[in-house]
């Protein structure tokens, strides 16, 4: 491909909701995290090197073999628990990424390059954080 010499009308996809197969022997429950592993499966979120945080489980889905069943997650601003002590989340960190500790929680370190992103802090209340995915 070559750069562009002219306008271009490039195709946008404007619904947030997309569709993944799930990894063999997870079950991913409504409303959880949902991360791809390094071969694109979808699994609950999770501590975990290189995994890709794809947004919010629209639905409960299980599967038992690789690629049986696909989950529906939705991009967006989803509010999730904070995590604890050293690692919990002040408004300071709003703005900066955060990172999965598990399928509804979200901290403010990658704990020593053990966790992957879970997305950017939006804000903080007494409920949880608000992450865009």
């Amino acid at each position: 491909m070559v750069a562009l010499t002219g306008p271009r009308s490039t195709p946008m996809r404007t619904d947030p909701v997309e569709s993944h197969p799930i990894k063999g022997g997870v079950t991913i429950f409504a409303g959880a995290q949902v991360v791809l592993d390094a071969a694109g499966w979808a699994m609950p979120g999770q501590p975990g090197v290189g995994l890709i945080a794809v947004g919010r489980a629209e639905a409960t889905v299980s599967a038992a073999t690789n690629g049986e069943r696909n989950i529906r997650t939705r991009r967006g601003r989803f509010l999730f628990a904070n995590s604890a002590a050293g690692d919990a989340i002040t408004r300071a960190e709003i703005g900066d990424p955060c990172f999965v500790v598990d399928d509804q929680t979200v901290a403010k370190t990658n704990a020593g390059g053990t966790r992957s992103q879970a997305g950017i802090i939006r804000d903080l209340d007494a409920q949880g954080v608000w992450v865009e995915i």
